[in-house]
């Protein structure tokens, strides 16, 4: 089965009352990949996703609210980071020239054999070992 990882910012865009393109495309994308069985994401995802909705959004989420929310993607795929995959973030940040953080998702995405990064962060059509970046918004 071909896995599609989503990156924090298009889950943060399900909750984006700012943005109705991005939230409608966002939902598009993510119930596609949930109702097929091919959604993960990272215990990372999970954290910046939590920090993202409750302090960054024009119309923040509340934590009540915003818990809901990382308990039901919890319910779904999540993949805990590790510390070989915080070292090869590492590693890739350095000789990639991306941040630390998008090299983790990639380690992340990479670990449980993703094909598809979706994601806003990267340059769309980049390949990492097999994994094809996505920008679902273009």
């Amino acid at each position: 089965m071909m896995l599609t990882f989503f990156d924090t910012n298009v889950l943060v865009y399900l909750f984006d009352t700012d943005s109705p393109e991005k939230a409608n495309r966002a939902r598009a994308v993510f119930g596609e990949a949930v109702e097929e069985g091919r959604f993960v994401i990272s215990t990372q995802v999970l954290q910046e996703f939590f920090v993202t909705v409750t302090r960054k959004l024009a119309v923040p989420l509340s934590v009540v609210d915003a818990e809901e929310a990382v308990r039901g993607f919890a319910e779904l795929s999540v993949t805990p980071v590790d510390v070989p995959q915080v070292l090869a973030a590492i590693g890739r940040s350095r000789t990639m020239q991306i941040s630390f953080w998008d090299a983790l998702i990639i380690e992340a995405a990479l670990s449980v054999g993703a094909t598809r990064l979706l994601t806003e962060d990267l340059q769309h059509g980049c390949r990492f070992d097999g994994l094809r970046i996505e920008n679902p918004f273009l």
